[in-house]
């Protein structure tokens, strides 16, 4: 097929993730198709999914196994931590020009967010997140695949990220940074945003897991989501003693410019 949508969910906990965002998907993109990627097929929600993959050898990163193994021609890998609020629209099409769009993740300035496994890099070449992956199956991605999938499997353990930051700092594989709102990591910029700044498109936060740690209700829309980002966002700058009133120096404490 052209297009689709693929999860990857192992677990109970997970599959449920991936099939209430997929129903967020199916509400703004009914005739989008959308395969599933799971340990056990016959536990997914009957009818939500058009295909359903079982994953042999399940592990932290299976994503990266299931990725290469898509059946659509143009993929969009969703993590199961996502609500999909308004149609894709013509993101798909990013793929004329270019194998692979990803964005930007938060937390730039830190340390976690600066590594990679092996390549220093510029500042302003950070991690991208690796929740959203729009890709093209073609010869030079599914090569590229490959590559993340052996390298993270040499690494044993850890986060997929700094892998994936130096594969894209060596590579000269044609790739987009997508605009945060098909990837909203940090969903208060909501509160930011004019009328004519952007559409919000994929919404991506841990808080939608926060259940799952025993810390409060299960969020299950757009709006809960919101009023739980806000009061995070309010948590995080009381941890560092506030917020200064200079807009600017209140960011310069433990941050870090150097690769």
């Amino acid at each position: 097929m052209d297009k689709g949508v693929i999860y990857v969910a192992t677990g109970s906990d997970y599959r449920a993730l991936a099939e209430a965002s997929a129903r967020s998907l199916r509400a703004v993109e009914p005739g989008l198709a959308v395969d599933l990627f799971t340990d056990d097929p016959d536990a997914a929600a009957p009818g939500l999914f058009d295909a359903v993959h079982r994953i042999e050898t399940p592990h932290s990163r299976s994503k990266l196994d299931c990725m290469a193994a898509t059946r659509f021609e143009r993929t969009l890998f969703l993590d199961a931590d996502t609500l999909v609020v308004n149609p894709l629209a013509d993101l798909f099409d990013i793929l004329d020009r270019f194998e692979l769009a990803l964005a930007h993740d938060v937390r730039r300035a830190t340390a976690l967010i600066r590594e990679g496994r092996e390549e220093v890099t510029p500042y302003a070449f950070p991690q991208l997140n690796s929740g959203v992956v729009l890709y093209r199956r073609s010869e030079v991605m599914l090569g590229f695949l490959s590559e993340w999938a052996r390298r993270y499997a040499e690494a044993g353990s850890g986060r997929d990220q700094p892998i994936l930051k130096d594969l894209l700092w060596r590579s000269d594989i044609r790739f987009y940074v997508l605009p945060p709102e098909f990837n909203l990591r940090r969903v208060t910029l909501l509160d930011a945003w004019e009328p004519g700044d952007a559409v919000p498109t994929i919404l991506h936060s841990h808080r939608l897991m926060d259940h799952m740690r025993g810390q409060g209700a299960r969020i299950e829309d757009a709006g809960a989501l919101v009023e739980a980002e806000r009061a995070a966002l309010t948590a995080e700058w009381e941890a560092v003693g506030g917020r200064e009133s200079d807009p600017v120096a209140r960011f310069a404490k433990g941050v870090s410019r150097s690769g």
